[in-house]
């Protein structure tokens, strides 16, 4: 009997933190409406801590994290959404923004014209405010879920 091939998909997180609110993502991708923490895929030789610092410059228009700590590694199967037979393991790190933001942080979800591939915007939420139906993947609510429980 031959086994399936299977593949992981690793992905990187920011937990980005300020004066009890926490930094979000409204992103259209795929064609879909997407709402979740900042980061992105881990590429091969890379380590987590330096993914999440690319993804954030490359999101955020350069900026910078500090004080970056492991906060959470998934510890339950997780099926990829997007790429089959691909298990999800994603990173979670809390950390701080190196100074004042120099990106663009909007007070409206999707704060962008058209809803096109790519298209990205950011929004501080308060953390008591924080509510995981508001989030678009599974991990990403058990995260919130546990930010709540354990606080941050």
């Amino acid at each position: 009997m031959a086994e399936t091939e299977f593949r992981f998909n690793l992905r990187v997180y920011g937990i980005i933190h300020n004066d009890g609110k926490i930094l979000i993502t409204d992103e259209f991708q795929l064609g879909r409406k997407m709402t979740k923490f900042p980061g992105g895929g881990l590429k091969y030789g890379e380590g987590a801590t330096d993914c999440l610092k690319r993804e954030i410059k490359e999101e955020c228009n350069g900026q910078e994290l500090i004080k970056i700590r492991h906060f959470y590694t998934t510890d339950f199967f997780q099926k990829a959404l997007f790429c089959e037979n691909h298990q999800l393991i994603s990173i979670y790190y809390l950390a701080e923004l190196k100074g004042e933001p120099v990106f663009t942080i909007s007070e409206k979800p999707f704060d962008f014209k058209k809803m096109k591939n790519g298209n990205q915007s950011f929004r501080w939420i308060e953390i008591n405010s924080l509510n995981p139906d508001e989030f678009s993947f599974p991990v990403d609510k058990f995260v919130i879920r546990k930010i709540k429980e354990e606080g941050i």
